[in-house]
């Protein structure tokens, strides 16, 4: 994980929602945004796939920003917000895991499993037909 925290910018705004006469007259949302292109601490290819994983959530001028009012106190929707933005970016940076094709051997050995399981069914189907019910009578 890479400490890009400085180039967080911090905007903010009354909230809206419960919280009274506070609610009214205290800049408690906060806004932060931060600019990927233009960072200094991940290399073109990361940026490239933070870019395109997020790319919902950045805005034309290529500014991720998020905005967050979950708390009564400025502080603390800063504190949220920061932790928002690091778990999206290290989230974005996670690469898929390749798709392993089967070995032949294993694709092999599967095969001969269901020829030998169908071959086993037949067999049982067959002799059950000697089990019929005679009737004496």
């Amino acid at each position: 994980m890479k400490n890009f925290t400085k180039e967080l910018t911090y905007k903010t705004s009354r909230s809206s929602g419960a919280g009274g006469q506070n609610v009214n007259k205290v800049e408690t949302a906060v806004t932060v945004m931060w600019k990927p292109s233009e960072t200094a601490h991940f290399s073109a290819e990361e940026i490239e796939l933070i870019s395109q994983k997020l790319k919902n959530r950045i805005n034309l001028e290529g500014i991720l920003q998020l905005t967050v009012s979950d708390s009564r106190t400025q502080l603390q929707n800063k504190k949220i917000a920061t932790e928002k933005v690091i778990e999206l970016v290290n989230k974005a940076l996670i690469k898929p895991k390749s798709v392993n094709l089967p070995s032949l051997k294993n694709d092999r050995s599967k095969r001969e499993f269901r020829q030998r399981n169908n071959f086993q069914k037949k067999r049982k189907t067959a002799n059950s037909g000697f089990r019929q019910n005679v009737n004496l009578c």
